[in-house]
């Protein structure tokens, strides 16, 4: 009976553990794939103005939770290390949450799994809980192993590098569409990440009326064209409704002002540019059914 009461606890403590470890790893993995959507998050909410002070942010957290879910896999220093360090991690991330959630009013997504699994900050609280409750368990149901003192110690060591090699910091500085982040329509958006179309309209212009019509067109019978995404300037009576109704697109949208407009522009508008990973791979200013039909329609 002992025997198997020894086992049923062993059981349990070992079911927390892997919870904890898939929980963590998780999280960091869904943050080191599309890091620069949780950078997005953090500058629209005036956590930092600064892209690049967000990156390192985002990577020194995503380098902790990799840490405490490996320090999971081990039954080291459970008591005094892992699981005070989770503790710390997730009270941290809690105070985070509510300040964004009820301070700030925020109810997008908070980024706590990036863009796999999508939580607002009250949602997210609720799993933050849910962990203080399973780590708070294995806490009182397991004995501190103070063995091997190098191996956790290795983990955290190693852990943010391995962050930093796998998603370096990129330089932006030069991107010059890094200040449009909330797009309506469509929330906040990392023109920095995979392949975008982001197009400069305006909306009183015939011109570019008729060249969103055939980018809607061709977006509706074509899987294979990227995202697109409009930064509208507006001189006229004519509003964003009017122009869907009369385009019938609805793309997601930012409204620029008058200098940021002709920055963006030829000669006339309207022009579209190809980004790649925060790079402009090329820009039209003319034939672009034809010219998005070579380049993305296989």
């Amino acid at each position: 009976m002992n025997n198997m009461n020894s086992k049923i606890a062993f059981d349990f403590k070992t079911l927390l553990r892997l919870l904890l470890v898939a929980t963590f790893i998780l999280s960091a993995y869904s943050k080191i794939i599309l890091p620069g959507s949780i950078e997005v998050i953090l500058i629209d909410q005036g956590i930092t103005s600064n892209r690049n002070v967000a990156a390192y942010i985002v990577r020194i957290f995503i380098g902790i939770e990799l840490a405490v879910g490996i320090l999971f896999m081990f039954p080291y220093y459970l008591k005094s290390i892992t699981i005070p360090l989770t503790w710390g991690l997730l009270f941290f991330f809690t105070g985070y949450l509510a300040y964004t959630g009820f301070i700030i009013g925020d109810k997008n997504n908070c980024g706590c799994f990036g863009e796999l699994i999508k939580m607002t900050p009250v949602e997210s609280i609720l799993k933050n809980i849910f962990l203080l409750i399973l780590s708070f368990l294995l806490f009182f149901k397991t004995s501190d192993d103070k063995r091997k003192f190098f191996l956790p110690l290795i983990i955290i060591l190693i852990s943010l590098p391995v962050v930093f090699f796998i998603s370096p910091v990129r330089d932006i500085s030069e991107f010059k569409f890094s200040k449009y982040i909330y797009f309506e329509g469509a929330g906040r958006i990392d023109l920095t990440s995979g392949d975008k179309l982001v197009a400069v309209f305006s909306l009183d212009c015939d011109h570019c009326q008729q060249t969103a019509s055939e980018i809607a067109d061709l977006k509706r019978n074509e899987n294979n064209l990227p995202g697109v995404f409009v930064l509208f300037f507006s001189e006229g009576n004519v509003t964003v409704d009017i122009f869907n109704s009369i385009t019938h697109s609805n793309f997601p949208y930012y409204m620029i002002e008058v200098n940021d407009f002709f920055d963006l522009i030829g000669t006339q508008p309207p022009r579209i540019y190809w980004l790649k990973n925060g790079k402009v791979i090329k820009y039209w200013d003319d034939n672009f059914e034809k010219n998005l039909s070579e380049a993305f329609v296989k």
